[in-house]
């Protein structure tokens, strides 16, 4: 596997870190500008609107740009964010900052997706991006923790100072070692990446990435309470046990990048069936504790099984312009992250309980499956088109 696809997956681990790790400071955050905890969650909530709309605009700004020029500017962009919010003399800065790190963020995600699939032998491209996107796995597991312990330390600036630190080196290794390739295709044209994006298929595939992310979030989310109200884990275990969900996921996103390169769509289908399974079952080992520890590793494989296959879907749906593409797959990742958790809040205020995010979790689950057999059905229905429209030669 070439170094510079190893170097995209350093850049989205401090990408990662910077996006969650502010989870973990809402006390110091609040307490600094005087907000109640609900109003800082809202630095949480503007940074995934600003994924969603920011990024495929921006990469929509770029597409005459090459790859590795856009990727060093958002870099810039994503370093002058962070440098505004380690500076932020008010809530409505430090909020602006967020946004400006969210679009490059975004943006990010999708070009270099696409430019990782580009430095390798097309049966890997699925294995590139799990690499890729493994950065962001490793986020969740040391950089997430560490991020919140130096907050808590030393103040909540300094997190964020530590992560511009992060982006600069980040931007000296895309610089030096990741190459500028030729387009191979000839060139980013916008009429030509709006002409993929508008494809069914390709809303087929966006509609599955949403649906399984929801059902991933809806869980996650409220799993901290479920380990300590409903398994009885005292408050000290959660930590080490989010770290061995981390670990599920990381082996999950290497796991399904080598499957995905086999066969796509069975990963995907097989991968979301297991999902589905693994979310169901927090119904029935919630109330024991090794049997809890076991679903919740599982749950971290399962989770991430399936993202090289959602992201390399897209791409393959759009090959000959896949950026815009790639980038908007980004969106639905992060409606995904919004829609579970008030899916799960709903569940669990109207009186189920806090298993209920598990099966309302389960459910979006099985919907994204079946949203990823209408794909399997239309990619049916293409290479029978495909077929009646090829003629016929003679043997011999």
């Amino acid at each position: 596997m070439p170094l510079a696809v190893f170097v995209l997956g350093l850049t989205v681990f401090s990408l990662g870190t910077t996006e969650f790790m502010v989870a973990g400071l809402l006390p110091e955050l609040s307490a600094e500008f005087g907000v109640p905890a609900s109003q800082a969650g809202w630095l949480i909530s503007v940074f995934a609107l600003g994924v969603v709309i920011g990024a495929p605009l921006i990469t929509a700004a770029t597409t005459r740009i090459p790859r590795k020029s856009a990727l060093i500017g958002l870099l810039v962009i994503f370093i002058a964010g962070e440098v505004v919010a380690t500076l932020a003399g008010s809530f409505e800065m430090l909020m602006a900052a967020r946004v400006v790190t969210a679009v490059a963020h975004g943006a990010f995600f999708g070009i270099g997706a696409v430019l990782a699939s580009d430095l390798v032998e097309s049966e890997r491209r699925a294995r590139a991006i799990s690499i890729m996107f493994g950065g962001l796995t490793i986020a969740t597991i040391a950089g997430v923790p560490l991020g919140t312990f130096l907050g808590q330390q030393m103040g909540w600036r300094a997190a964020f100072g530590a992560v511009a630190i992060l982006g600069v080196l980040d931007l000296i290794g895309v610089a030096a070692l990741v190459p500028r390739l030729p387009d191979r295709t000839g060139g980013l044209d916008l009429h030509r990446e709006l002409s993929a994006v508008a494809n069914t298929r390709v809303w087929l595939a966006l509609a599955t990435t949403m649906l399984s992310q929801a059902g991933l979030y809806t869980a996650y989310t409220y799993i901290a309470p479920l380990l300590t109200d409903v398994t009885g884990f005292a408050p000290g275990w959660v930590a080490p046990l989010l770290g061995l969900f981390g670990v599920g996921t990381f082996i999950g996103s290497l796991v399904g990048g080598r499957l995905a390169d086999r066969s796509l769509m069975a990963t995907l289908c097989v991968g979301l069936t297991g999902l589905a399974a693994i979310l169901a079952a927090f119904t029935l080992t919630a109330g024991h504790r090794p049997a809890m520890v076991a679903t919740l590793a599982l749950f971290g494989v399962g989770a991430f099984v399936i993202n090289p296959a959602l992201q390399t879907r897209v791409m393959n749906l759009t090959e000959h312009a896949p950026t815009l593409a790639s980038t908007s797959n980004i969106s639905p990742f992060n409606l995904g992250n919004a829609l579970g958790p008030w899916l799960g809040g709903l569940g669990i205020s109207a009186g189920a309980g806090l298993l209920a995010p598990s099966w309302i979790g389960a459910l979006l689950a099985l919907a994204a499956l079946a949203v990823a057999m209408v794909s399997l059905a239309a990619d049916r229905r293409v290479r029978n088109r495909t077929s009646e429209h090829t003629p016929m030669t003679k043997p011999g």
